[in-house]
């Protein structure tokens, strides 16, 4: 693929600011044009957008979200070592990207974009990735600041976002998900596309909020679902037992078998036991 823009290659960038991947860090840069540009492309029309970037790095998805269009990009950058590379891009779009040192799980991301339409994308560091989602689709606003998520993590973790009930891959994290997000896992990216290459396959997620998901104290189903995939083997009688001495009784009242497992319970279903127990003032 032809170069999206006229700033030297991610190699060369690297190579030229000492921009050696941190494990710490979680980073693992991706130098591919043509991923760059895909993911910034499945993130959807940019124009008339902000566009939220956790650890740009050398900037390669960065780059390529502008070349896209976008309106403007505020990227959140941890490395102070990144910052010179990401201060020649915004000078090669002057306007349009901000780039702020710090720690996104600290940050206040609402604060940062000053409102209006937000779309997220991000090659999420392998280290938070899982944090930062559960902080965007448990807040307590909904619908929330951003319009979409269009985000890279371990394919694992991709999995578990986007499983059905009944796979091995559902847990809590898919009930959450599911629960306030529409979307699926878009396409694998294999380690050799990396540097330096991760040990395992990534994926991108893309979500974007359901402006109308079941009524439900978010609190109680968070709650709910800990204990129920906290002891997955077990019958939900058992697994819930720590939340009340009545548990069975609830779960009936719920609509569910006691007998069940947790990975055989879809989201509606944890949506009514979340209400029950709560109800009960169980929790």
């Amino acid at each position: 693929m032809a170069q999206i823009d006229d700033l030297p290659p991610l190699r060369d960038v690297i190579a030229a600011h000492g921009l050696a991947a941190k494990k710490s860090l979680g980073q693992n840069f991706l130098l591919d044009l043509n991923l760059t540009s895909r993911i910034a492309r499945s993130a959807g029309s940019l124009e008339d957008c902000t566009v939220l970037e956790i650890g740009p790095g050398p900037g390669g998805l960065t780059r390529a979200l502008l070349a896209a269009g976008a309106r403007k990009v505020v990227a959140i950058e941890k490395d102070d070592r990144c910052l010179p590379a990401l201060a020649e891009i915004s000078s090669h779009y002057p306007g349009r990207l901000e780039v702020i040192e710090g720690d996104a799980l600290r940050l206040d991301p609402v604060a940062l974009t000053g409102g209006g339409k937000v779309r997220i994308a991000a090659n999420l560091p392998y280290n938070v990735g899982t944090q930062l989602l559960i902080n965007w689709i448990t807040t307590p606003d909904w619908p929330p600041f951003w319009s979409s998520l269009t985000l890279m993590f371990q394919k694992e973790v991709g999995d578990r976002i986007t499983a059905d009930p009944g796979s091995k891959a559902y847990g809590r994290l898919g009930v959450l998900a599911g629960w306030r997000c529409k979307g699926g896992k878009l396409f694998d990216i294999s380690p050799k596309a990396f540097t330096p290459p991760p040990k395992v396959t990534s994926a991108v997620v893309h979500l974007t909020p359901n402006p109308t998901p079941l009524p439900c104290d978010l609190a109680a189903l968070e709650k709910i679902t800990a204990a129920a995939f906290g002891q997955r083997r077990k019958m939900l009688r058992a697994s819930l037992k720590a939340l009340s001495p009545d548990a069975e009784e609830l779960i009936q009242k719920a609509g569910l078998s006691p007998t069940a497992r947790a990975e055989e319970i879809d989201i509606a279903g944890f949506v009514s036991l979340a209400s029950t127990f709560g109800d009960a003032k169980a929790l």
